[in-house]
């Protein structure tokens, strides 16, 4: 029997599906690590670590001052008020 056009054609693009479905498993592997990498509890901490440090880094030392002096008196005063009771 001779081999049809179809026949053909299936032997060809066999290896190309091969390897395109090769390549989708490699994509979708490294699309699961990469949201394995995300949801991680310690790589999240340490990005909200990063990001905070870096939003304090940017605040004038005389703003963060005067919230500092503004936390120390009222704990003091709260403090205060507790022993006096």
């Amino acid at each position: 029997m001779a081999e049809t056009d179809t026949e053909t054609k299936g032997a060809e693009s066999a290896p190309a599906l091969v390897g395109e479905i090769e390549r989708t498993r490699a994509d979708l592997a490294r699309t699961i690590d990469e949201i394995a990498d995300r949801v991680a509890p310690a790589n999240v901490v340490r990005r909200t670590t990063d990001r905070a440090k870096e939003r304090l880094s940017q605040i004038d030392p005389r703003v963060g001052g005067a919230v500092a002096v503004a936390v120390v008196g009222v704990t003091a005063f709260l403090i205060w008020r507790k022993l006096r009771k």
